[in-house]
């Protein structure tokens, strides 16, 4: 058995202003390459398959076509929903859509229901959709705690309740449990406080014990907490944070004793993504960063005072310059000083007038410019004395 582990598509997403639909495309054409030449039995999505909760029409249409040919390739698609995602919007036409080997596990009626996988002992995955806690809670029974580990930790209960029931029936099952959460390496305890990341808490790790896998989802950087609990990570960079990750997707195989491995599968985004820092001329000049003239680009300029035309120059070299920050490399001029702590050492009208050219670019106000307002100044005072 061939799984394939993903999560937080985010289709929909922009970076930095910039639309991501094609990129995106591009990496459903890698998706379904694997899908192909690896045998896929089956693709998970954890969670956050869209950026946002009412997405646009043409993502719509994107996630409609990617699971067209996902499933006329003979693959079966498991997804649940995540904090980004309407869970009802998302689960909309569930059971019809079960009849064409798309399962949609947005609901918490449906956290029992595996889709079984394979034969001889069957795996079954078990889809838990992303549960915000106050509203899940009440849900779940008067005594589940409004917390995350409270509302996840009840419904894996009744995961394991199911798996030990079909067991006893003789008809066990190799369990295989899909979350959109933060899990922490901790051990469960009852005085531990709610963590979070992202806006969703932190959950115990030793909740996924026992399970033949874990695939989760939520943080965008592949990882392996233990052996049977990974993330597989974003299938594209994010943020410039995220510019040395590797990304993609995690192939999963399983066999009638259990997982066998995991292997990462990497898809290649349509552009690098590239972090710089140093002087204008450094930079514009380095031989080195050659790289990066064809990359999305965050650059942090250190010099004294911002030169002038910053971006425009900066883009001359690396036209996919999307973030431009300036820290120059001491605070003698005063970078972090409040306005108003600037405006009250101001000496006349001049230095007013200066100080404020300064603070909203960066960089003191040249002499043909501080002759400028000199002139506008002397003009506006005879005025107001010929009054």
């Amino acid at each position: 058995m061939r799984i394939l582990h993903t999560s937080d598509w985010h289709l929909g997403r922009s970076f930095h202003g910039v639309g991501m639909l094609d990129a995106q495309r591009a990496f459903l054409a890698q998706l379904l390459d694997t899908v192909r030449t690896s045998a896929v039995d089956a693709v998970l999505i954890s969670g956050d398959v869209y950026d946002r909760a009412l997405p646009g029409v043409d993502v719509v249409r994107l996630l409609d076509q990617a699971l067209a040919d996902i499933t006329a390739a003979g693959t079966r698609v498991i997804l649940t929903s995540g904090n980004h995602d309407s869970a009802a919007r998302l689960g909309f036409g569930g059971r019809i859509f079960e009849q064409g080997g798309v399962h949609l596990r947005t609901g918490i009626e449906a956290i029992t229901a595996p889709v079984l996988l394979g034969e001889g002992t069957p795996v079954a995955v078990y889809g838990i959709p992303y549960l915000e806690p106050r509203l899940a809670a009440p849900e779940l029974g008067p005594d589940v705690s409004p917390t995350h580990t409270g509302v996840l930790g009840e419904a894996v209960r009744r995961i394991r309740e199911d798996v030990a029931r079909r067991e006893a029936a003789g008809a066990p099952v190799l369990p295989l449990v899909m979350a959109h959460t933060f899990a922490s390496g901790g051990i469960t305890s009852d005085s531990e406080r709610d963590l979070s990341v992202g806006g969703v808490g932190a959950v115990p790790l030793d909740l996924f014990s026992g399970f033949t896998y874990a695939a989760l989802g939520h943080l965008h950087g592949r990882q392996e907490l233990a052996p049977n609990v990974w993330y597989s990570g974003s299938p594209l960079p994010y943020s410039f944070s995220e510019a040395r990750q590797s990304k993609g997707g995690l192939l999963v195989e399983i066999d009638d004793g259990g997982l066998t491995a995991v292997t990462p599968v990497p898809w290649k985004a349509p552009r690098n993504l590239q972090v710089l820092r140093g002087t204008l001329e450094g930079l514009l000049e380095d031989p080195h960063l050659g790289t990066a003239e064809d990359a999305w680009c965050q650059v942090t300029l250190t010099d004294e005072q911002r030169p002038p035309k910053a971006m425009e120059r900066i883009r001359s070299r690396f036209p996919g310059t999307l973030v431009l920050a300036f820290e120059p490399p001491s605070g003698s001029r005063g970078v972090n000083e409040s306005y108003s702590t600037r405006l009250a050492r101001a000496t006349d009208d001049l230095d007013v007038c200066c100080g404020f050219l300064d603070h909203v670019r960066s960089r003191e106000a040249a002499p043909e410019e501080r002759d400028l307002f000199a002139e506008v100044l002397g003009k506006v005072n005879a005025a107001e004395v010929s009054k």
